[in-house]
């Protein structure tokens, strides 16, 4: 109860405060490239309940058939402003709204595409999925670099789901594990630092 107030409190102050930049990026994305603003897509959330995401849209509306869902170093379906979004990580702002609404928390396990969460071990599964999933969380951070490290492997698809998806799926399960809203607004602040480095 303690974690759901505190993310409503901070998502709706967060949407208050942020919403000249929402509004900014909004219309760069409009001028940039042709498209939607946002980008909305099927991810599982608690209990395996699936809901839509919220994020501005870094990519060409032809994204989805000319790629994998994964996104590799320098993808060139990535739009000019889709780059500086990604970097910064203002693309993940609009997820403040899933947070408001309830489908999503500050601090969880990353939410993942139905396709992969079938590939979850079932006891890693379980417990992954038995909180709302985050915008932020430990694999976020030690993984924040991913593209870059996928884009590396001679096969980034299998990279992803042998190598990098089950060291996150470890670190979801132990931050469920151990999870305290101490914990999660240290976690904040420590994403807060990365982003501005």
């Amino acid at each position: 109860m303690a974690k759901r107030l505190f993310d409503l409190i901070c998502a709706g102050i967060g949407l208050l405060l942020l919403s000249p930049v929402l509004l900014l990026v909004a219309a760069w994305i409009k001028l940039d490239s042709a498209g939607p603003v946002m980008f909305r897509q099927e991810r599982v959330g608690r209990y395996g309940h699936p809901f839509r995401i919220h994020k501005f849209r870094t990519m060409r509306v032809d994204a989805p058939t000319l790629g994998p869902q994964i996104t590799i170093g320098a993808d060139p379906r990535i739009t000019r402003s889709g780059h500086f979004l990604r970097a910064s990580k203002l693309d993940e702002l609009p997820q403040l709204w899933d947070v408001f609404r309830g489908a999503m928390s500050l601090v969880g396990p990353r939410p993942e595409v139905p396709r992969y969460v079938a590939m979850y071990p079932a006891e890693l599964r379980e417990i992954v999925l038995s909180v709302r999933p985050g915008i932020t969380d430990p694999a976020s951070l030690s993984f924040r670099h991913e593209s870059d490290v996928l884009a590396k492997a001679a096969d980034p698809e299998r990279e992803y789901v042998e190598v990098v998806m089950p060291a996150k799926l470890r670190m979801a399960a132990d931050y469920v594990r151990s999870a305290s809203l101490l914990g999660d607004v240290r976690l904040i602040f420590a994403t807060l630092g990365v982003l501005r480095r």
